[in-house]
């Protein structure tokens, strides 16, 4: 504001030279004309404040206090604490607003107060708990008998110290056993991309439980989901899995077989599934290839079996490969796990080019870059991988995967798939392709994962990106969010990432585990491992309107705190 009016002040409504109709210069007055206008002065000068003052007037009228959008359910499905936090909150208004302008700078880069920050984390903690009773209850009972007190290990890692236990959810909502009521933006990682419990699905899971659940036979769905990735992706060839995990080991496998090559290539900080050989990152120190940090009891050194490049590195591609010993290029067509990070301008087509140069083959997996549309990137971008694989969403939250094959693969394939000794080749499972699972993903992709679910989840994403950016451009944050599909992610650093190393030098424990949770208590569900969203075919312009405003929310709050503030050079911004 001040900038504003001091640019009023010098502009031609206050230079008082400007009001002669000759020049915008000040002229010599003569004496006489000297002699009036310095009995004007103080005329002039009470003039120019009482401007001033009715422009501040006016403009704080025109921005008013922010006012929150109403969470997208009744007052009934709220926390227990919610009316007093709202009270508290409409008190704050106008002392937030006032702290805001103060302290929000253009061109500013931004330091994270590490003290500061924790006290907001722990005001937040407390909040969670005392909302979370018999979550914290039950935890504290599966500690009893669960390893860590949950039954999957990533089921930890949310930002509250313990998770939520859930009670049931429909569509883009979810409540827990406490009564809370989420909009769901994390929908599984993906697993739940549909919306929680589509019902043509429950359906037909419900149908074919009643005719049994698993065989170790073909069923006529599996036909039908064949003929249907066929139609998505171009790859003639399809077999399945149990997981996108399974699909993309299976896959790796299949290629050191037809090229008699040791190594795959995946890119720095790169997400697969728990695959062994992609578990590995470049040594920032050496370069070389070593286990990611959290990689538990490798196998073997990945260096053993791994090359690692950054995305969007034709170079680094073309030197990796140039030695003819990789096997093939394992990648998304855009980096997921560590951010969204897309492709440069014809990166997919020189990764194509040097992998037929040097007899590699390529592999896409689109367990999460599905959110692009019914073909993924693959169809969209018109891709030509020899193999493709995915899973997580294709059967409405239910275990499926498949992977898909070129001609030229399938044909050179055939020999193992007649062999005798084909049940113990490390490939396929007992449960896989089971009857339950083809049902699922028949039913899902038939009448759900379909045009008319991404012609709406894409522009509500879209959505969801312009609510974010547009308090990101408010307060001039270092930060930035992207959007591919009906996925969008914002991270602190002001440049979208072109590769991992970028990506992850960016991330900030802190900041990240304030926005979780601050989300959390609001009533809002993000992705855990990073601050994504994702869009289900129930979720509403209203509920999307919620998180923007939940969202500005706890930047103000971080602002007023001053746990993030204005530093006075970007090399003290704490890696923001």
């Amino acid at each position: 504001l001040a900038n504003r009016l001091s640019d009023l002040h010098n502009s031609r409504f206050f230079n008082r030279a400007s009001f002669s109709p000759r020049s915008s210069t000040c002229a010599p007055l003569p004496p006489k004309q000297k002699e009036k206008r310095k009995g004007k002065k103080s005329a002039t000068q009470s003039l120019q404040k009482t401007v001033l003052l009715v422009l501040f007037i006016v403009f704080a009228v025109e921005r008013g206090p922010h006012t929150p959008t109403a969470f997208p359910f009744s007052s009934t499905q709220l926390t227990p604490n919610s009316k007093q936090n709202t009270n508290r909150t409409n008190k704050n208004k106008k002392r937030t607003k006032k702290k805001k302008m103060s302290v929000v700078a253009k061109g500013a880069e931004y330091a994270v107060d590490r003290v500061a920050i924790q006290r907001l984390i722990e005001e937040e903690k407390a909040l969670f708990e005392s909302k979370h009773q018999k979550s914290k209850q039950l935890f504290e009972e599966a500690k009893t008998c669960l390893l860590g007190g949950v039954p999957m290990s990533w089921m930890i890692k949310w930002a509250g110290g313990f998770p939520i236990f859930v009670k049931g959810g429909k569509g883009a909502t979810f409540t827990d056993v406490d009564g809370n009521q989420y909009l769901d933006l994390c929908l599984g990682d993906t697993g739940s991309m549909t919306g929680h419990a589509p019902d043509v699905t429950v359906a037909a899971i419900a149908a074919q439980a009643a005719k049994g659940l698993t065989f170790m036979l073909p069923t006529e769905d599996a036909v039908w989901v064949g003929k249907e990735m066929q139609r998505r992706f171009n790859l003639p060839y399809w077999q399945m899995a149990m997981t996108a995990t399974d699909a993309n080991r299976f896959a790796l496998r299949l290629c050191r077989y037809l090229t008699k090559r040791p190594y795959v290539l995946v890119f720095n900080w790169c997400y697969h599934g728990t695959v062994d050989e992609t578990f590995a990152t470049i040594d920032d120190s050496t370069g070389n290839v070593h286990a990611r940090p959290g990689n538990v009891g490798p196998q073997v050194d990945p260096a053993k079996t791994t090359k690692v490049i950054e995305f969007n590195d034709v170079e680094a591609l073309e030197r990796a490969l140039s030695n003819y010993d990789v096997a093939c290029v394992l990648a998304e067509p855009a980096m997921t796990n560590i951010g969204i990070i897309h492709p440069d301008p014809g990166y997919h087509e020189a990764l194509r080019r040097l992998t037929k140069k040097y007899g590699t083959l390529l592999i896409i997996d689109e367990t999460h870059t599905i959110c692009a549309g019914p073909g993924g990137f693959t169809k969209k971008y018109n891709l030509e991988p020899d193999l493709l694989t995915i899973g997580k969403p294709l059967a409405g939250g239910i275990p499926a995967a498949v992977y898909g094959l070129s001609h030229d693969v399938a044909a050179r394939l055939q020999s193992l798939i007649s062999s005798d000794s084909i049940d113990t080749s490390g490939i396929g499972g007992t449960l896989t392709a089971n009857a339950l699972t083809l049902a699922a993903m028949r039913a899902t992709l038939e009448n759900v994962l379909t045009d008319a679910f991404f012609d709406k989840t894409i522009p509500l994403a879209g959505r969801w990106t312009q609510g974010v950016q547009s308090v990101i451009d408010e307060f001039n944050l270092p930060w930035n969010v992207t959007q591919l599909g009906n996925r969008g992610e914002y991270w602190f650093r002001r440049e979208p990432a072109r590769n991992g190393l970028q990506a992850v030098t960016a991330y900030d424990v802190d900041l990240d585990r304030y926005m979780h949770l601050f989300a959390l208590n609001r009533g809002i569900l993000l992705t855990p491992f990073h601050l994504m969203a994702l869009v289900a075919p129930d979720t509403t312009a209203q509920q999307i309107d919620y998180h923007t405003s939940v969202f500005r929310d706890a930047v103000v709050k971080l602002i007023q705190t001053n746990s993030l503030r204005p530093s006075s050079s970007s090399s003290s911004s704490s890696r923001l």
